[in-house]
């Protein structure tokens, strides 16, 4: 499964933007699509995931009611939608799949794919 991320850049705060993330490959094999940021210097940490069907989400506390992860499956994509994006929101934004379901999601070790990462720059 290769994953491709696009969609960061520069944001002011309180503003929105989305961020996609294309799946190709043996796609059939993800189960669950993820979302974590990474501060350079600091550990990759969970932002929100979601079954690649569709239905359960999962959020960190930092981002829950402010960001909304979805997926089309049909488009083999997963979005992440940031709304109210604040200054430490600032950080380079991978896309992960995993083989085992949303249980796990919060956990970097049970994701076997990664897109390349981001960069979402929140500043005014």
């Amino acid at each position: 499964v290769q994953l491709q991320a696009s969609g960061g850049g520069l944001f002011q705060p309180g503003g929105s933007l989305r961020l996609t993330c294309v799946a190709s490959g043996r796609t059939f094999e993800m189960r669950t699509a993820g979302w974590w940021r990474q501060v350079p210097g600091k550990e990759r940490v969970f932002v929100a995931a979601m079954s690649w069907s569709g239905g359960t989400a999962v959020y960190a506390d930092s981002v829950k009611g402010r960001f909304t992860v979805s997926v089309d499956s049909g488009k083999n994509t997963v979005y992440l939608q940031m709304n109210n994006v604040k200054p430490e929101d600032t950080a380079y934004y991978y896309c992960g799949g995993s083989r085992h379901g949303t249980d796990w999601s919060r956990s970097q070790v049970m994701y076997q794919y990664w897109g390349q990462g981001t960069l979402v720059t929140v500043s005014s």
